[in-house]
């Protein structure tokens, strides 16, 4: 057994499968198991009617919040792939930074897949989903050049391209 585990809360009684609501007091009890220990967060109908003879390794009561929503997407998945198949078709030369910054953006998005290509002057990526295969040219940024052209692609996302 390890010696420390993370339990997280849950978010509906475990005795009454009923949800908790915001503000809504409940206990959470550790029991010791053969295997370690289990958590149960239960509502105060169920605390009070659990059986006094088990004794839990440890109990508290608590206020439940609910989890936070996850924030919203930074680069919206669809609206960047449209933007890069776009870009890539049009060949336009005054998109070519912004092009190379937005495939490798999808790369880390885990959209694209990197090739191995024997050409340094150009990024070969395959699209997981659909086995489209995109050649990116590199236009050889400089570090101070990366985040306007970062500023560029958020621009193009945001008016459409």
């Amino acid at each position: 057994m390890n010696d420390w585990e993370i339990k997280s809360r849950g978010h509906v009684c475990t005795r009454t499968g009923v949800p908790f609501e915001e503000g809504q007091y409940f206990y959470t009890l550790l029991v010791r198991t053969t295997d370690g220990f289990q958590r149960e967060d239960i509502c105060e109908e169920a605390w009070k009617a659990r059986n006094d003879n088990i004794a839990p390794f440890s109990h508290w009561r608590t206020k439940y919040v609910p989890p936070t929503p996850p924030p919203p997407e930074a680069l919206p998945k669809a609206d960047a792939e449209t933007l890069l198949r776009r870009m890539v078709s049009e060949r336009n030369p005054a998109h070519a930074r912004a092009t190379y910054i937005l495939a490798l953006m999808l790369e880390r998005k885990r959209l694209l897949k990197p090739l191995e290509s024997a050409d340094d002057d150009a990024l070969v990526y395959e699209h997981p989903a659909s086995g489209d295969t995109f050649i990116i040219p590199n236009p050889r940024l400089s570090l101070d050049q990366i985040e306007d052209v970062q500023r560029e692609v958020v621009d193009l996302l945001h008016l459409g391209g």
